[in-house]
Formats: C-alpha cells, structure tokens, sequence
C-alpha cells in the first residue's frame, strides 16, 4: 500500500486533517454546535463553486467561503455562538447560492463537466498533489496550534461563559475566533472526505471521547487519536477494497467508533457516565 505515492499522499494528509477534526470537533460537540459544522458543509460546497465560476482557485474560494461562514454565524450571537435560527438561514441561503453556481458551471462552455463540483461535495484524497499536501498540512497544524493555544480559556467560556466574562475572559471573541478555525478546519475536510460528509469526521470521533472520558485535556487527545485512526483505517479499506469510496469508509469507521463506545457505555445511568457525573476542571 505505501508503496503508491497516491496512497502516501492520503495518509499524509488525512492524519494532519485527522488530528485537526479531532481537536476541533471536541468542542464543537462540547460547545453543542454541531449544526454549525453542518452548514459549513453547504458553505464549503457554495464557496468552491463560487470561485469555480469566477474563475479563480477553487482551494481559495472554498476557504475564504468557510472562514467567513464560521465568522458570520457568530457576529449576531451575545456569546459568538450561533443560534439556531441564524444557522439555518445562513444553511438555506448558501445552499440556495450553491444550486445557482452549479448551474451556472455546467452550463458555461469553458466550465468543463462539473467534476470540481463532484470533488468538492465527496472529497478527492486519492487525487491529492504533493503540494496539496503540504498545504494540507501546514493549514491543519496552524488550525491544531490555534486550538491548543486558546484550549483552556475557550473551555472555560464553553462550560459557563457568565463567569468566565466576569474573570475578564474574552468571550465573544475567542467565539469568533473559534468559529473562523472551525471554518478552517472544516474547509481542509472537504479535500478528505467531502462537504457532505465531514460532519462526520468533526462530530463522531469527538462524540465517543466525550461518552468515554470526563477530562477535558484526556478528550482532545482521544478524539484525535480516534480520528486519525478513522482516517487510516478509512483508507486501509478502501485500498483493500477499491469499490468502496475513500470518504464513506472514513466515515463508516468513525460513525462506528462512536456506536461502540455508545453501546459500552449505554448502560451506565448517569450517576455513573463521566460526562454528565462530574463537572469539567477547568
């Protein structure tokens, strides 16, 4: 298997895009923004096609897309957290703008057949570039740092954002700021496992940690591992198997990770499951 650059590539990649999700999607699940990481998926899908038809770089246009979705859900919110409500009105309208640029693609003469927009919606990790790679990598280590950078305060806001603001703790802006990473990071998954199903990879990995352990420092690093290992084992099958797309197995594992650990732990009442027994030190 590692002896095909194409398969090196997606390792390499999908492991600093594994560990990005994994980090991020701890609290995006903690932070119950979950349906934010949904709407950056059609943001993604908009934000490609969008600059597909303008002409520029399709990569350019689908992070400045992403970005700015994160940032724009959390402006009106009192915290930066986006509600309901705006979530799926920025939801309707991007998908609505998205429908109006695919159509708008596959009918120009110079659009080609629309495959920039199939690669876009499921992901393209078997045809990455070294210097896709490198570019994967360098975004999804400055996504990782940003989050460990900002880990302890944003979980302080996260578990209870009156007291934090009281402590002096910024909280609108670490909610923008990690609104905007999550926008990033939720960008640099659409290269690994599509717009449609990178939810999957921020919220399922993210969703067994919290169900297995209390700690907040021990949830990073297991949601992380449980991604990249979602990753790996992801793409071992679909090398084993080549019917089988890249992007579903990523997502088959991860989702299946966290039924494990949701039938492990079904029967704990919760009194005794560590998420809801104890409160978080912050």
């Amino acid at each position: 298997m590692f002896a095909h650059e194409f398969m090196r590539n997606a390792l390499l990649a999908g492991s600093f895009v594994g560990v990005a999700c994994g980090l991020v999607g701890y609290f995006v699940v903690l932070r119950a923004q979950v349906f934010a990481g949904d709407a950056l998926s059609h943001v993604a899908f908009t934000g490609a096609l969008a600059a597909a038809v303008l002409g520029l770089n399709i990569l350019t246009g689908l992070f400045v897309a992403c970005v700015l979705g994160g940032v724009l859900m959390g402006l009106p919110g009192e915290r930066a957290r986006a509600d309901d409500v705006v979530i799926g009105s920025l939801f309707a309208w991007t998908l609505g703008l998205g429908v109006l640029f695919l159509s708008i693609f596959t009918t120009k003469s110079s659009a080609g057949n629309g495959t920039a927009g199939v690669r876009v919606l499921f992901g393209s990790i078997f045809g990455l570039s070294t210097s896709d790679v490198r570019t994967s990598a360098a975004l999804a280590t400055l996504a990782s740092l940003l989050v460990i950078a900002i880990a302890r305060p944003l979980l302080y806001a996260s578990v209870d954002s009156a007291v934090a603001a009281a402590r002096g703790v910024p909280v609108r802006l670490l909610g923008l700021g990690f609104l905007a990473v999550l926008g990033l990071v939720a960008a640099e998954a659409s290269q690994a496992v599509g717009a449609l199903l990178l939810l999957g990879l921020l919220a399922a990995p993210a969703g067994a940690a919290h169900r297995l352990t209390a700690s907040p420092w021990h949830g990073l690093l297991l949601s992380s591992l449980l991604s990249l290992g979602s990753v790996w084992l992801g793409l071992t099958l679909s090398y084993l198997f080549p019917t089988l797309p890249p992007s579903t197995m990523i997502i088959a594992v991860a989702v299946g990770a966290y039924a494990l650990t949701h039938i492990a732990t079904a029967g704990r009442s919760a009194r005794d499951w560590p998420g809801r027994a104890r409160s978080v030190n912050v």
